[in-house]
């Protein structure tokens, strides 16, 4: 295996390792892909947020991030309140089934949709501290291969979120019954007000 070919394959495999885990933006593009509403532009808005935050790191910004502690914080602040927001939508839906409907089609929207999506993705410093400084660091490693890492990062993420928007609708079937949709709304509550209050908590 060439250099070049391990250090991508190496990046693809960290990059992987830190989306795939139960978080808020997954959790969105995962309701979305199963609701079948605007995967595609969710999907794209989530891989190219990753892979702009991943230039960024690799280009040495991280650090920068990090010496800045205020902006994070803010962000963190802001990210929590909208975490915790949403949460308790979702939490509504679980107790007013009767609302699913209504606000479903509000939600619907295409520009909801990319709204919502940028704020889970811009709006969480750990996407900052994990994308931009730890992904940063270890491409660093890498020396003049660093950007071939950050290539294979980049292309984790998209791969990833691909999967994730399109292949939910595989299941739809078994979310056919309100009830499993009380379910889903049920976890999704859960987690966005779980991290919601682990980002105020932190700061």
């Amino acid at each position: 295996m060439s250099h070049a070919l391990s250090a991508a394959v190496a990046g693809f495999g960290t990059g992987l390792s830190l989306i795939v885990a139960i978080g808020a933006q997954n959790a969105f593009v995962l309701r979305q892909g199963i609701r079948r509403d605007a995967v595609l532009p969710v999907v794209a808005i989530c891989a190219l947020s990753d892979a702009a935050l991943i230039t960024l790191g690799v280009a040495g910004v991280g650090a920068v991030v990090v010496a800045w502690p205020g902006a994070l914080t803010a962000v963190g602040w802001i990210g929590g309140a909208f975490l915790l927001c949403y949460g308790a939508l979702a939490a509504r839906r679980v107790v007013r089934p009767g609302a699913l409907k209504a606000e479903g089609e509000a939600a619907g929207s295409r520009r909801r949709a990319v709204l919502t999506c940028l704020a889970m993705t811009w709006l969480n410093p750990h996407v900052y501290l994990d994308t931009v400084f730890l992904l940063g660091s270890v491409a660093a490693d890498r020396g003049s291969l660093r950007w071939t890492f950050g290539l294979g990062a980049a292309c984790a993420s998209l791969c990833w979120f691909a999967a994730l928007g399109f292949g939910a609708r595989l299941l739809s079937g078994l979310l056919a019954r309100p009830a499993a949709w009380r379910i889903l709304d049920g976890l999704v509550a859960a987690t966005m007000i779980a991290l919601g209050a682990t980002l105020i908590a932190g700061i």
